[in-house]
């Protein structure tokens, strides 16, 4: 297995992400707005690119149950660009309105990893009936990335992780804020994970773990789908909206409203929370197939870069906390913390 180069001199960028997290769970619902139709279809905390699929189809079915075919959709991340697509594919002609394009959304900013339940809500604030729309959205969701594996630059593909530690693994990992998890309803989609004796890795770890997951090549991911959308006639408008009561002057009478974190503002969303997570970005090596993860730090090897992200303790790592300034420390650290598994790498 080629090592990973973790030094702080190979550090090409420092990206910060705010997570959009509703203890809820994703705000997925239709409201009159003045003579529009919004419906709303943001919040899925650190879940975006995993569950944009399953989400977007559902969101699309609710705008169009009138007969409508000219949507507006609000956003240029992860939920907007894939409800365009659904749109568009369902007959419709679709605008994008956005402050940003989609390489600069906080969408272009997150990790990459399949990770359906990552911070998707709160086990005691979710609705009865939330845990089997999740299931559903994820499998559907799960089935659309599947199909843009082999195509040219990889804007999916399946990794293998190394789940890494100094000490026996004791029970669950914790959880202070009692976060939904829901992997046991999916288990089937991926691959058993395996645990492995020291003989069957390379690394200074006496306990290692591995699984196999899909991975999102973002910049490769969101270009095709950007390309697909144009192509389709799509057209994107830059605009930035300040109140729900400014969606009047678009001439579309039904928005699929996918803002991100930026609905809290927006929509004066108290509900919507920022979860603050760092990348540090390292010079990519293409040679390095895999990902690890050790001491509350992750990495994993992308095309356009290795990504090296702090994670903390637990999941409420980062929560409610908003700054979006790049901490060099952190990332230094994090870099360190990574290298600590390849002492001869140079």
């Amino acid at each position: 297995m080629a090592p990973i180069r973790a030094r702080p001199d190979r550090i090409t960028g420092i990206t910060v992400c705010l997570r959009p997290f509703r203890a809820a769970g994703p705000r997925l619902e239709a409201e009159t707005v003045g003579d529009k139709l919004v419906v709303h279809n943001y919040g899925h905390g650190g879940s975006g690119w995993s569950l944009s699929w399953g989400y977007a189809m559902e969101a699309v079915r609710m705008a169009l149950a009138g007969g409508a075919r000219d949507i507006a959709v609000l956003g240029a991340g992860a939920l907007g660009l894939t409800a365009a697509t659904v749109a568009q594919r369902a007959g419709a002609r679709v605008t994008i309105y956005a402050r940003e394009r989609p390489q600069e959304t906080r969408s272009a900013r997150a990790t990459g990893v399949w990770s359906p339940d990552s911070r998707i809500a709160l086990s005691g604030s979710v609705d009865a009936g939330f845990a089997a729309r999740w299931e559903a959205f994820t499998r559907t969701s799960f089935r659309m990335h599947q199909q843009f594996l082999g195509l040219a630059d990889a804007p999916v593909e399946w990794t293998e992780r190394y789940i890494l530690s100094d000490m026996r693994p004791s029970g669950p990992s914790p959880d202070p804020m009692g976060f939904a998890h829901y992997g046991g309803r999916i288990r089937d989609l991926t691959p058993e994970t395996v645990t492995l004796s020291p003989a069957d890795h390379p690394f200074p770890t006496a306990y290692a773990r591995r699984a196999a997951l899909p991975m999102f090549n973002i910049t490769a991911y969101a270009k095709m789908l950007v390309d697909d959308f144009l192509l389709g006639g799509g057209r994107f408008e830059t605009v930035e909206f300040h109140s729900p009561s400014e969606l009047a002057r678009l001439p579309q009478a039904v928005i699929v409203n996918c803002p991100g974190y930026g609905a809290r503002a927006l929509w004066k969303d108290e509900s919507l929370v920022p979860v603050r997570g760092q990348i540090a970005w390292l010079v990519p090596q293409p040679e390095v197939t895999y990902g690890v993860h050790y001491r509350g730090v992750g990495t994993i090897s992308r095309r356009d870069g290795l990504v090296v992200q702090n994670s903390g303790a637990d999941e409420s790592y980062g929560h409610n906390d908003a700054n979006e300034a790049p901490d060099r420390a952190e990332a230094d650290a994090a870099v360190a913390t990574i290298a600590r598994l390849f002492p001869t790498a140079t």
